[in-house]
């Protein structure tokens, strides 16, 4: 193999690698930051798992009907790992049936589908926040 081939190899095997780093997407597309709402719910799972952990909460409206959210986390597992949120926390803190006050960005489709944006627990502690600035 001559030095040109090689180097044409090189670039076409690092190009290869580094086109699914392109096709990560942003939150702000699917879920309105401008429009953070809050709501109080129950706890029905709490999935550790990539790409992005999601929190499942029965939200109960003024007339009695009860909505499963799906909460959307914008960090990944192992970022939240490095925040201190483990999978045993999770599975902790967040089992089903605890009592939550979620803030969350609404869907932009108007679904029950939300970006996670904070957790507090019925005792007033803040269990998970990514913040409005989160941007991954």
């Amino acid at each position: 193999m001559n030095k040109a081939s090689a180097v044409l190899l090189l670039i076409v095997g690092v190009f290869s690698l580094s086109v699914p780093m392109f096709a990560h997407h942003g939150t702000n597309i699917s879920y309105d930051r401008s429009k953070p709402v809050t709501m109080q719910g129950t706890v029905t799972e709490f999935r550790f798992a990539n790409p992005h952990p999601q929190l499942f909460v029965d939200v109960k409206d003024g007339s009695g009907n009860v909505t499963n959210w799906g909460c959307e986390i914008a960090a990944n597992p192992y970022q939240l790992i490095l925040s201190g949120w483990t999978k045993q926390r999770s599975t902790n803190e967040l089992k089903p049936g605890t009592v939550v006050t979620i803030t969350v960005a609404p869907s932009r489709a108007g679904t029950n589908a939300a970006l996670l944006l904070k957790v507090v627990n019925d005792k007033g502690q803040e269990l998970l926040a990514t913040g409005p600035d989160s941007q991954q």
